[in-house]
């Protein structure tokens, strides 16, 4: 804070560069390939390399839009490409001595925004960015104190776009309950709508739509998904009988609402066909936009490339084309659901927007159903096209997109669906022998437990511990990873082969740092999945007065989103537990790692010195 602005630009600007610089720098060797330079940029959460000869010295830089632009040129071979043959030169430096008056007037002069900051030796020993010293002299001429710290104002600013665009998708249910002339649907999603774009509003008005880490998106992500289950409950008030409590009613209805969110798909509707079709529409459609990661794609399509490396993440598979990535998956799962819809209406299921409401809730391995009977008497034609469907969900959206742009993907996802495959054969094989059901039933049921989709024709609590058992397993294992699916996701199952290095003294410093973060967040998941379904597997058995067996079950359910269900939740289980489970489910459909990631940082960054050793 100051009363004379003047004087505190002035000071400001005489201070050194080294004390607003940025110290974390990635330099890489100019000898170092391109793709290779592409995935440290997108591990280390950054948007450009400093690239250095043999003596470590500064001879240019590369950006993460030179390696966009240049590698899309088909005359560019990322594989062959060197970091040499596309950094811009010669680097423009300043001193450690220097000022941020000095830095100014240097970017001034060569019209760049960031200064690599060189010793006496000429080392690199950071980064000076115009944006912080912009930032250092309106801090200094502030008259009033700062509400709210720039990462603050970063989340903020994110989650009132996220919010308002969720708002923008859900007036597609709307106008479908208009159509079919359901007032009362309409008016309570159109409400939601309103306090959506309302509050998005609201948060921009005190954010910034600038780019953010990874611990940051972390935030981002959890909060738009809790915010979209609390608004989301608003349509469920309407539906829910009247004679409950406001209490329960709202428990009830948060408890729904995150079970459409976070595709978690246990439904507190044992006929709901007693609803109107507008409205388990609804139900649908917010599987769909939540199985879809629609946070990411209503990120991706507005932000530039450059500022989407935080969404990385929470993506396995690599691709430099995000923005394109979204955009496709997006019409490609469009194709889906109408070509479902469209077989399941060839094979007789007359109801069209039934048909597009189950399509949606398959490919989105949601598990809501229209009704309680669509899939009973299901002709082997039918039960094809739903598992074809929940498997399409399951695998990476990366998988799909290579089908349409491979030219610009060559995705390594290989053995990932291969393994995928593998564990959903064997798997279908013991449950056919242990469970008793017909074949094309146990297949059914194993591939609803695999992708985390949680369709069934009736309750499961009359398998046996075995059966029970395969399905928790599936369930817990998931589908692939950057998909619709739930679960651990097959990919962090090659992580574990780390695990006899990593408990070696020996072997664990040959590890890189990247690999030790992905094995200890793999092993985090794998501990508290089941961890968390024992206890409440344990609270469930003993308010509800059911064996343990099916309350663990139900529980396994609840944190992998995989839907499947023994009957032991109904709308009569006590209010403060379905909030909770609602919560669980939240955390199960970010696979507890965007918790991690928020409360210990650490595991969201890769370690500097992994990358200066390269």
């Amino acid at each position: 804070m100051s009363t004379n602005p003047e004087k505190a630009v002035s000071y400001v600007l005489t201070k050194y560069v080294t004390e607003y610089m940025n110290k974390d720098v990635l330099m890489l060797d100019m000898k170092t390939l391109t793709r290779e330079a592409a995935t440290m940029l997108r591990s280390y959460e950054t948007d450009d390399i400093v690239v250095i000869d043999s003596e470590k010295f500064p001879v240019g830089i590369v950006t993460d839009e030179d390696i966009l632009s240049k590698v899309s040129d088909a005359t560019v071979y990322a594989e062959a490409t060197t970091l040499e043959e596309i950094m811009s030169k010669p680097l423009i430096t300043i001193n450690e001595k220097s000022t941020l008056q000095d830095a100014l007037h240097i970017m001034r002069d060569n019209n760049v925004r960031k200064l690599p900051v060189v010793s006496k030796k000429n080392q690199v020993m950071g980064m000076i960015l115009q944006s912080t010293i912009a930032n250092a002299i309106r801090d200094a001429t502030a008259t009033t104190p700062r509400l709210l710290s720039p990462p603050v104002k970063a989340v903020l600013g994110n989650l009132g776009f996220v919010l308002q665009f969720a708002g923008v998708l859900l007036l597609v249910p709307a106008v479908v309950a208009t159509l079919l002339e359901d007032t009362v649907t309409a008016s309570g999603i159109y409400l939601t709508t309103v306090l959506l774009l309302v509050t998005g509003f609201f948060l921009n008005s005190y954010g910034e739509k600038s780019s953010l880490n990874l611990q940051q998106a972390s935030i981002l992500v959890f909060s738009s998904l809790f915010l979209l289950s609390l608004f989301g409950t608003i349509p469920y008030l309407y539906v829910f009988p009247s004679d409950e409590t406001m209490v329960e009613v709202f428990a009830n209805a948060f408890f729904s609402s995150a079970a459409g969110f976070t595709t978690g798909g246990i439904s507190l509707f044992d006929e709901p066909e007693k609803l109107s079709q507008s409205f388990t529409f609804f139900r649908s459609y917010t599987q769909l936009v939540g199985g879809m990661s629609f946070i990411y794609l209503v990120i991706t399509a507005f932000y530039p490339e450059s500022k989407l490396q935080a969404m990385r993440g929470f993506i396995s598979g690599k691709t430099l084309h995000m923005k394109e990535l979204f955009l496709t998956i997006t019409v490609i799962f469009a194709i889906y659901i109408v070509i479902v819809a469209s077989l399941l209406y060839i094979f007789g299921e007359r109801n069209i927007i039934d048909n597009f409401s189950l399509a949606m809730s398959t490919l989105s391995t949601g598990g809501f159903t229209p009704t309680s009977t669509i899939l009973e008497g299901l002709l082997w034609q039918e039960h094809i096209v739903l598992m074809g469907a929940m498997i399409l969900g399951a695998l990476p959206f990366t998988f799909h997109y290579a089908f349409v742009r491979k030219k610009f993907l060559s995705p390594k996802l290989g053995k990932e669906v291969l393994a995928y495959f593998a564990i959903l054969g064997g798997a279908t094989i013991l449950f056919a022998g242990i469970s008793g059901l017909d074949p094309m039933q146990s297949a059914f049921y194993s591939v609803s437990a695999s992708t985390t989709a949680g369709l069934q024709i009736e309750s499961l609590a009359g398998l046996s511990g075995g059966a029970h058992t395969i399905l928790i397993i599936l369930m817990f294992i998931g589908g692939c990873g950057f998909s619709t699916a739930g679960g651990l996701k097959i990919f962090r199952l090659f992580h574990l082969r780390d695990f006899r290095a990593f408990i070696s003294k020996v072997r664990r410093s040959k590890l890189s740092s990247q690999n030790k973060k992905e094995l200890i967040s793999t092993l985090i998941i794998l501990a508290l999945f089941p961890t968390i379904s024992a206890i409440t597997g344990a609270h469930l058995a003993a308010i509800e007065n059911v064996p343990y067996q099916d309350a663990f079950f139900e529980a396994a359910g609840i944190i992998t989103t995989g839907g499947l269900s023994a009957g032991v939740i109904d709308s009569e289980t006590d209010p403060a537990t379905m909030i909770v489970l609602g919560f669980l489910m939240i955390f199960g459909r970010l696979e507890i790692i965007a918790i991690i990631y928020i409360f210990v940082p650490r595991l969201s960054r890769e370690q500097f010195n992994s990358f200066k050793k390269k």
